[in-house]
């Protein structure tokens, strides 16, 4: 009797001991998934800025971010079938600084035109549509600042987005210019059809989900697609004649700085415009564009 009773007791302690312990362990769940971040919620302005933010860049505020694409440039005229004219490889180089409960974004960005076929990198382009040879301007864009404001002069931000399946989503900015052109027509004939500045940019970046929408990433990789619709490029010469020139282009967040883009590019950057391997100290307005550019160089 004794030794059933023993055992009794030790089988009430075992069975005891090992319900506090499941007790104990769920009660620690809820206390570790109570202290569990909330994803961030896109449709919310806060949390989609923060979600853009490092995409496009880092909220780092001390890391230096890159974008590298590259595409093809074709001609679009009325009643003429589309010509490939040149290739394009870009980059921009960027850093975020926190201004209150908006970002502000400092960068350069810098593009050499390709030959179609060779590769090479052209300082001098035939054109066909004037029968002529013209001087290749490649695009020095210094600075490309901007600021992303929580509450701005369009309202609450927002930027679009989209699941896309298997995890990825899709953040997406379809903008459309117009603005008096730097180059008047009376002033620039030959490199000018309109007083007024046209063009339409459309980016699409995709990027993982998880990453995305986790609160404790600063920095996510993101793939982008970049469609440009624009008039003729004024060092093109193409004076009045109509048509636009279509932009389709490709890229990603590089995993590093400077030193992550292709050592051709490189190369080339340090040798015209050494500055461009560091985004700008100082925020700065008014932006760059390689109209500006342009009417700088003729001045």
């Amino acid at each position: 009797m004794k030794n059933i009773f023993i055992t009794s007791l030790l089988l009430i302690f075992c069975f005891s001991l090992a319900s506090a312990q499941k007790k104990a362990s769920k009660h620690n769940g809820k206390a570790k998934n109570s202290k569990t971040e909330k994803l961030l919620d896109l449709s919310n302005p806060a949390d989609n800025l923060d979600a853009f933010v490092k995409m496009r860049a880092s909220l780092d505020t001390n890391e230096v971010t890159v974008y590298y694409w590259t595409g093809r440039i074709y001609s679009y005229i009325d009643g003429e079938r589309g010509k490939p004219l040149f290739d394009l490889e870009a980059m921009n180089i960027a850093i975020i600084k926190k201004d209150g409960n908006d970002y502000k974004m400092l960068t350069r960005e810098a593009a050499i035109y390709r030959d179609i076929n060779t590769g090479k990198i052209i300082e001098k382009w035939y054109n066909p549509f004037i029968s002529d040879t013209v001087d290749v301007v490649h695009v020095w864009n210094d600075p490309v600042n901007q600021t992303y404001a929580l509450k701005g002069r369009f309202g609450d931000w927002g930027v679009p987005y989209k699941k896309m399946g298997n995890g990825r989503v899709a953040m997406y900015s379809d903008i459309f210019l117009l603005y008096p052109s730097p180059l008047p027509v009376k002033d620039f004939p030959e490199n000018s059809r309109s007083d007024q500045y046209q063009a339409a940019e459309l980016f699409q970046f995709f990027l993982d989900e998880k990453q995305l929408l986790n609160p404790k990433t600063k920095n996510i990789y993101s793939e982008v697609g970049w469609t440009r619709v624009s008039d003729f490029l004024p060092w093109m010469r193409m004076g009045s004649k109509p048509g636009y020139l279509v932009y389709q282009c490709r890229g990603y967040k590089t995993n590093g700085g400077f030193e992550t883009i292709p050592q051709e590019f490189r190369s080339y950057i340090l040798k015209h415009k050494p500055e461009f391997a560091a985004p700008p100290k100082t925020y700065a307005i008014p932006n760059m564009t390689s109209w500006k550019y342009f009417k700088e160089l003729k001045k």
